[in-house]
């Protein structure tokens, strides 16, 4: 039996107009890592609370090992007893300490129990360092590391992440992305999460799902997805593609392609195909270069630093490309 499910599950906040999920059909099983992605307004928000209990659907089901989640409209307290959801606003203790935070949710039963289990869990979060330390002293990233410990302290069997990495820097992004994919694995929970950033999803994600006007337009795994977007939608968002049609090396003319950055490579050898470049950004590990090809801008990273201008001619190559179907 799937850990969860939801048939045919509409809820919109404004009648006939996209405004949150219509007819998503899905299925979870448990220790998967899934990632939602989409832009703003997309619904994946709204899909992730309603998998939690927080929102009742309009129409369909969502159903957990077999049984309908209850809403708020039905609990006292709303959310699904075996989940945990972890959200922008973290629902922290600015004011008590990190230790007290975290041991919060367990009972007093045995306090010796108590205490060790919030030491190993900081510890396997890397936090251990802040137990004495008041939630409101901390930085964000901090603040993001306490509230998934307090999430996941009790063991429940999903964990619900809310665009974890949203208020945080490039390098502790890395390091808590490490640490959650390190906490999926230890304790094989199921993690449902929800970004707006395709690398944390392709980096992740056993599944992904992406999500437009509040219908999944794709599903599967991340490489697949990738290298068969199918839709411009989602080849945009996943890889920043050029989207270009009837241009004279393309296979078929009035057929749309999508063109990663990485799969063209400038050329200085006349032997290749002939572009101008518009404008040169250095972004790191490559230069973004901006060729125009038959009237067309293409999008290229540059990993060998080509000494470029504004205006030169250059060549370029294309070592792959993607038909699609919408």
């Amino acid at each position: 039996m799937p850990l969860i499910e939801l048939n045919q599950v509409h809820k919109n906040y404004l009648e006939g107009v996209p405004s949150g999920v219509s007819g998503i059909d899905l299925t979870i099983n448990a220790g998967e890592f899934i990632t939602i992605i989409g832009e703003s307004g997309s619904g994946k928000t709204t899909l992730l609370k309603l998998i939690y209990g927080y929102l009742v659907p309009q129409r369909g089901e969502v159903l957990f090992e077999g049984e309908k989640i209850k809403g708020p409209t039905e609990k006292l307290i709303p959310g699904h007893d075996e989940m945990k959801m972890v959200t922008q606003e973290l629902t922290l203790n600015l004011y008590a300490k990190v230790f007290d935070n975290i041991a919060s949710q367990l009972s007093n039963t045995d306090l010796l129990a108590k205490s060790q289990l919030t030491l190993q869990t900081m510890e396997f979060l890397r936090i251990d360092h802040l137990a004495e330390k008041k939630i409101v002293e901390l930085s964000g990233g901090e603040q993001q590391r306490v509230a998934i410990a307090k999430a996941v302290i009790t063991e429940p069997k999903v964990l619900l992440l809310d665009e974890p990495f949203s208020q945080i820097d490039s390098v502790l992004k890395k390091q808590l992305r490490d640490d959650i994919e390190r906490l999926s694995k230890f304790l094989k929970i199921t993690i449902i999460m929800v970004s707006h950033d395709p690398t944390d999803g392709l980096a992740l994600s056993d599944q992904l799902l992406i999500v437009k006007d509040g219908k999944i337009l794709r599903q599967g795994k991340p490489q697949d997805l990738y290298t068969n977007p199918k839709f411009a939608y989602v080849a945009k968002i996943l890889g920043r593609a050029n989207l270009v049609k009837n241009l004279s090396f393309l296979p078929q003319q009035n057929i749309t392609y999508a063109i990663y950055p990485h799969q063209i490579k400038i050329k200085k050898e006349e032997t290749f195909l002939s572009a101008m470049v518009k404008s040169i950004h250095f972004s790191g590990a490559y230069q973004e270069v901006e060729i125009v090809v038959e009237g067309k801008i293409i999008l290229v990273h540059d990993h060998q630093y080509l000494p470029l201008k504004t205006s030169d001619m250059v060549y370029f190559e294309v070592e792959g490309m993607q038909e699609l179907i919408g």
